[in-house]
């Protein structure tokens, strides 16, 4: 599957604008990644872009209608981390695209959140003001703040080093983004 591919597919179950920019922004932070770990930045790419495809369209099957499309299609590595993309599925964690996704998911959207509430958006944002935010838990309430615990945890990385690559990667697309 290509990027164009699992394009048509995103907005075939997708239509919300902020999901979409979801989409846009988990995608972005896992090519990053790929590059990083010296991974296939488009397999990268298109598992963030679909992990949350069918969400808006059948939240009570999600992430199911994804992960079948995607076993359907042959991409059974990309369907895996995205069913594994929460820890409370109890889906096992086998390659580092299943850590990474877990990782970058939650943690990505929070950032965005953090970029919302300031008049300068991502151009001024650290790593401190991120950890700040994430200890108060009225701040963007919906995040699971554990979900970014097990995904760092599981990635191996340092959490200040992990939110300054996802902050320095938005930054790239902060028009694109309209953060």
């Amino acid at each position: 599957m290509n990027r164009e591919e699992a394009k048509e597919i995103l907005h075939s179950m997708t239509e919300s604008d902020s999901l979409l920019r979801h989409a846009r922004t988990v995608e972005l932070v896992m090519e990053a990644y790929a590059e990083k770990f010296k991974e296939d930045p488009e397999e990268w790419a298109i598992t963030g872009m679909l992990h949350d495809a069918d969400y808006e369209k059948y939240p009570e099957e999600h992430p199911n209608r994804i992960v079948a499309l995607l076993c359907e299609k042959g991409e059974e590595k990309i369907a895996h981390a995205i069913s594994a993309h929460y820890t409370k599925w109890n889906v096992p964690y086998e390659t580092t695209l299943d850590k990474a996704l877990l990782a970058c998911d939650e943690l990505t959207g929070f950032i965005v959140a953090c970029c919302q509430v300031r008049p300068e958006g991502i151009e001024t944002l650290s790593a401190k003001s991120v950890k700040k935010k994430l200890k108060q838990k009225s701040f963007a309430a919906k995040v699971e703040r554990d979900e970014i615990a097990a995904g760092v945890e599981m990635l191996a990385v340092d959490m200040t080093d992990h939110i300054n690559f996802i902050i320095d990667v938005l930054k790239k697309h902060k028009e694109e983004l309209d953060i």
